[in-house]
């Protein structure tokens, strides 16, 4: 089992497109392309943190979960209303998570910290909400789609990236 981290897929929401300036004509193939970059590295097997922000309408969620791999948690972003938490498909929902993965401490929220429980003991924070357009802290890593080639990332993944 794998697990991989994403935020901010804004499935269906067409002002994402213009406000991030996505590179997409409309959300039907924007929402083509997050299904299968997430269907491409994700297995059935593998757990997947979404960090927020998954969809416009929380009526679309139930078939979007069904359509996306692995076992699914959601950590509650500014744009997921009650319905989006209500629907069937997540293994966990919650407005923040700890959590310990390959002997490193994990802060999980859509919102980035500017100090995290740990911080100064290594603890990584995982956030979306900023779009890539925020600069990080040491130890934080923004796991949305925009600042991850629209697809989910592994913790390895982030951390690779910052040693280069």
């Amino acid at each position: 089992m794998t697990v991989f981290f994403t935020a901010d897929t804004h499935f269906g929401d067409h002002r994402t497109i213009n406000i991030w300036r996505r590179p997409f004509p409309d959300t039907a193939t924007m929402d083509a392309l997050l299904i299968e970059r997430w269907n491409a590295v994700v297995t059935d097997d593998d757990e997947v943190w979404h960090l927020g922000d998954v969809a416009r309408r929380p009526s679309d969620v139930p078939s979007l979960l069904e359509r996306l791999r692995g076992t699914k948690h959601l950590i509650r972003g500014n744009n997921d209303p009650d319905g989006t938490l209500a629907a069937a498909g997540w293994a966990s929902v919650g407005d923040y998570a700890e959590l310990d993965l390959e002997g490193r401490r994990l802060i999980l929220c859509h919102y980035a910290f500017r100090a995290w429980n740990g911080q100064h003991r290594g603890a990584i924070n995982l956030h979306g909400h900023s779009h890539g357009r925020l600069k990080p802290m040491p130890q934080q890593f923004d796991v949305g789609v925009d600042a991850q080639s629209f697809s989910p990332v592994t913790l390895d993944q982030l951390l690779a990236r910052a040693a280069r």
